[in-house]
């Protein structure tokens, strides 16, 4: 009897102990979802007066480089941290002031002494249109792929939307210096913020569009922005070598998408050296490109791959890298032209269609011939939108093998 009771008294205790376990689990996992359900009502509030915000206010333009026109801080924010929606200044590729808005994000809790490194996120392709802005969306960190694994690092986050999106601009997309200038002013924007404790040792990370933002961010640095220190330089997917990006696609529905977003950025920013529509589209390109211009590309790849699809092989009137001014254009603005300081980490999918494993196994190799510090992270299964995540692993074993 007494050895029954006493096996009773363990299962009881076992049980308890179950019983603890669960409730303790389901208090955490309430917590979470409780602070998911915050950070979805602080979002929603947010978007009521969204529009105000991206409306320059007069001087706007009037200012240094990476000083702040207005802020504001956000309610709907990831666990353990704080974030604000910002309107910078910073220049273009011609070196006009010019206005950029983004997202910074910052841990809770005490900085170190000496402040707190600063990741600057470049995004990839989300559009062209001002409310393409990935800080306008009703998720404004959704895109910044690795956010959570960086907050825990201790980083404080910069996310530029670039220029010409957000709030009004030239159209910068795929314009490698004013890319660059907007990643690199949305640190010195972070450093203007006294609660998000940027200092000036920078990471820079970006995908697609934003790996060739932040590749030019790195080469401008030293005369850019010389204060800062780049600690490390990593890339997902790179827009890297734009010629043959435009090459392998120009006869695509993906050269179609992204020429017509190229295209009409370059129009705009190189008018005054002959870079006319007319000069490299079909009429029937011409005719598409206000449409394809106003819509996003997450919410409406199908709508565009719908619009853009009568024009396909019957896009361009010649290999863009083969006429002026287009070849000299499209050469300006690829990265690796110079080379930088900080080590430089490339992944790339292998099962990648847009920016195909060989265009960047080439652009490894020439950093590499410049006497870079290359880490090649080539990865089986990754496609064109997944490698980011699927990079985040090896990324942080790296960020630590570095001490950043």
């Amino acid at each position: 009897m007494a050895s029954a009771a006493r096996r009773a008294f363990r299962r009881s205790r076992r049980r308890r102990a179950w019983v603890v376990f669960f409730a303790f689990a389901l208090a955490i996992l309430g917590g979470f979802v409780a602070v998911g359900e915050a950070r979805l009502v602080g979002d929603a509030v947010e978007q009521q007066n969204l529009a105000a915000f991206y409306e320059q206010p007069p001087g706007a333009l009037d200012g240094a480089p990476g000083t702040i026109v207005r802020s504001e801080e956000l309610v709907g924010v990831p666990f353990d941290a704080r974030a604000w929606r910002i309107m910078y200044r910073t220049t273009d590729v011609h070196g006009n002031i010019v206005v950029s808005t983004g997202i910074v994000v910052t841990p809770l809790g005490p900085a170190p002494s000496g402040g707190r490194t600063v990741l600057s996120w470049g995004h990839p392709t989300t559009g062209s249109a001002a409310d393409c802005a990935p800080s306008r969306s009703f998720d404004p960190f959704a895109l910044i792929e690795g956010m959570r694994l960086m907050l825990d690092r201790g980083y404080t986050i910069a996310a530029t939307d670039y220029v010409g999106m957000g709030t009004d601009g030239p159209d910068s997309y795929l314009v490698g210096d004013t890319g660059g200038n907007a990643v690199l002013d949305a640190v010195r924007a972070a450093q203007h913020l006294r609660a998000a404790h940027a200092s000036d040792r920078v990471v820079l990370w970006g995908h697609s569009q934003g790996g060739q933002a932040v590749l030019f961010a790195a080469q401008r640095a030293p005369q850019y922005a010389p204060e800062f220190t780049i600690e490390a330089v990593a890339v997902a997917a790179p827009a890297a070598d734009l010629t043959a990006l435009l090459s392998d696609h120009i006869d695509d529905i993906s050269g179609v998408t992204i020429g017509s977003y190229a295209f009409a950025a370059y129009s705009q920013v190189y008018a005054d050296r002959g870079a006319t529509l007319e000069s490299i589209l079909t009429p029937g390109a011409q005719k598409i490109l206000p449409e394809m211009n106003s819509l996003c590309l997450l919410t409406n790849i199908g709508r565009l791959h719908e619009i853009g699809q009568p024009v396909v092989g019957r896009f361009v009137t010649a290999e863009p890298g083969s006429v002026e001014p287009w070849a000299t254009i499209l050469q300006e603005n690829t990265a690796g032209g110079v080379g930088f300081e900080a080590p430089l980490f490339v992944a790339q999918g292998l099962d990648d269609k847009l920016v195909v494993p060989s265009a960047t196994e080439q652009f490894v190799a020439h950093e590499k011939s410049l006497g870079m510090r290359v880490q090649f992270h080539p990865i089986d299964g990754a496609d064109h939108g997944t490698v980011a995540y699927l990079a985040l692993p090896a990324l942080m074993n790296w960020l630590d093998a570095l001490g950043v």
